[in-house]
């Protein structure tokens, strides 16, 4: 089939690209700069080539977002634009990469995400949004830059169960070949940690002289990820590699 993966350079992107190919699919990744191999030039911000780019794919992958800049632009009034500038008579499924959690979670990144995803819902097109949970060196890079000298605050309480992001291409793989759900599907890590001790593992495996130092956050978002907002439902499917082996650089075999 004839794939589309939106944001293709993105850290899952550089993943599921090659994954897409493997499985059979020809991939074409739409980027603002069009660069790399398959690459296309498509702005969701602005809408600039973007129907030359979306015209005439099978399968499209929505995995472009803007976390650090304007997702209201990007992710909500981008997917607009990516709605209507598809061809409604070739699309046989669009897959959208959303959060779990978005539902739940009081956070202005999460509200653009969940509106994105209703965009999605109403327009008719063949759609299945996949919620993943929070990539390993997402985790890594949160604490790095929570660290302070040799403390490292974290959220007293707050839960999470990241995933790899290898896994998560291959789970993303078998949505795209199944059929559009209209609905949400959700994959997580394989364990629930707290803060503690996602802190706790990293310290161990990069910097062994940190202490880690647990703080009580008030406020509806902490509340939030102390429910386990941003946890995967029961039965969600899960990858199977833990945050320790990312930490450890162990791969899974078989």
């Amino acid at each position: 089939m004839q794939v589309l993966v939106t944001g293709g350079s993105g850290q899952l992107g550089r993943v599921l690209v090659p994954a897409l190919q493997a499985a059979g699919h020809e991939v074409r990744q739409m980027s603002r700069r069009g660069t790399g191999p398959g690459g296309v030039r498509g702005d969701l911000a602005t809408g600039r080539d973007l129907a030359a780019a979306v015209g005439g794919s099978e399968l499209v992958v929505h995995a472009a977002s803007d976390p650090r800049g304007d997702p209201w632009q990007v992710d909500v009034a981008g997917t607009r634009r990516l709605v209507q500038a598809v061809d409604r008579d070739r699309l046989r499924h669009l897959v959208y990469v959303s959060i779990v959690g978005v539902d739940r979670v009081p956070f202005g990144y999460y509200r653009a995400k969940f509106a994105a995803e209703q965009v999605l819902l109403a327009s008719g097109l063949p759609v299945t949004l996949a919620r993943i949970t929070q990539f390993h060196p997402f985790v890594d890079e949160l604490l790095a830059t929570a660290r302070r000298g040799p403390v490292l605050p974290v959220p007293m309480g707050w839960q999470a169960a990241p995933v790899d992001v290898a896994e998560a291409a291959g789970f993303l793989t078998e949505v795209v070949a199944g059929p559009p759900l209209g609905d949400v599907v959700e994959f997580g890590g394989p364990e629930a940690l707290s803060a503690a001790d996602l802190a706790r593992l990293w310290v161990a495996a990069r910097e062994p002289n940190v202490h880690v130092v647990s703080t009580p956050l008030p406020g509806r978002l902490s509340a939030a990820f102390r429910e386990g907002g941003v946890l995967p439902s029961p039965g969600a499917a899960r990858g199977r590699r833990t945050y320790a082996e990312h930490l450890r650089g162990q791969h899974l075999h078989g």
